[in-house]
């Protein structure tokens, strides 16, 4: 391994590229032509779904609030003719838009929470108390905002908003929005888990029922990984990269990423040592599949990996890393 310069239009990965070995076989596991065929039918879809993510999931969200703006302005204006009640024809757009749009404005922040305060099992009893006051600041912001462009747009039409008694309209506002509060977080957690489905979630092997364990349980030499029904093992040898995502860290191999609930500080502190090293706060890589360290300005780098792939390296972790290839 020598410390170079190279140049940056290296040829990517294929993240498509077909996995050369096949799954090790254990009870009720796959074999290794169907779940390469699983994998590669999921993959290619997932592949296709990458590039325009982050344009659905503003598009989803948006379609969302938005429909229900028409149909609730369209419900409540039909409530207000067959009551007889006064009201001219805009003032139940104002009163529906002015919710949902404020809603729509929130669900990031609902999604950043829920990352830094996650909702799953080992954590639900400690975690769920927080949501439940987030619900409360996030039912706050609603009604303020909601309010607030009520009255902005009342003034233009040269009307009045009333809001009315701030205690019991903000109680009877909360006992909606908890409900679109733990609505946002439901979808968000389904979306979450048909995702991982497809892309696979892995594992660490656990104690055996009865026997002694094939491998150390504290040092895994495999992972178990579940896709769509199907599972199969990953020989933790031939992970050549891992990435801090979230509540999870993707462990990288042959162009899949593979999701395992867990810190990097934690994976870390299970692997072989003598082959993965920490380069960076959110990587792990492989030392056997460093090719070069490129220098970049400031004091950073990044690593080229034997496939072209670049991981960049931190100062923090460079001397170390050095130390480890000399």
């Amino acid at each position: 391994m020598t410390e170079r310069a190279m140049p940056l239009d290296l040829p990517a990965r294929d993240a498509s590229a077909a996995e050369t070995g096949a799954p090790v076989g254990i009870p009720g596991a796959a074999s290794g032509a169907s779940a390469d065929a699983i994998d590669l039918d999921a993959q290619t879809l997932l592949r296709r779904f990458a590039p325009v993510r982050r344009a659905f999931e503003v598009l989803a969200w948006t379609s969302f609030f938005v429909g229900q703006s028409v149909f609730n302005s369209a419900t409540v204006w039909m409530d207000i003719q067959r009551v007889g009640l006064d009201f001219a024809p805009w003032e139940p757009v104002v009163w529906e838009w002015s919710s949902n749009l404020v809603l729509l404005a929130l669900v990031p922040l609902v999604i950043a929470f829920e990352r830094r305060v996650p909702l799953y099992l080992g954590v639900l009893r400690r975690n769920l108390p927080w949501h439940v006051l987030g619900s409360v600041v996030f039912s706050a912001l609603h009604v303020g905002l909601m309010v607030f462009l009520r009255k902005g747009i009342y003034d233009l039409y040269g009307a009045r908003y009333e809001f009315g008694d701030w205690l019991r309209e903000g109680v009877y506002e909360y006992l909606k929005d908890w409900r679109a509060y733990a609505g946002i977080l439901f979808a968000l957690l389904f979306y979450r888990l048909v995702l991982r489905r497809l892309q696979g979630e892995a594992a660490l092997l656990g104690e055996p029922d009865s026997g002694p364990a094939v491998e150390p349980i504290a040092r895994p030499e495999r992972f178990l990984v579940k896709k769509l029904g199907k599972e199969f093992l990953l020989p933790a040898a031939e992970i050549e990269w891992i990435q801090a995502w979230g509540n999870y860290v993707n462990l990288h191999l042959r162009g899949r990423d593979y999701p395992l609930r867990s810190t990097l500080a934690g994976i870390s502190a299970r692997l072989d040592p003598n082959t993965f090293v920490r380069v960076h706060r959110s990587y792990l890589v492989n030392l056997s599949l460093i090719e070069a360290v490129e220098p970049e300005d400031g004091g950073d780098a990044r690593l080229l990996l034997k496939d072209g792939t670049h991981i960049p390296l931190s100062r923090t972790y460079r001397d170390s890393l050095r130390s480890r290839l000399i």
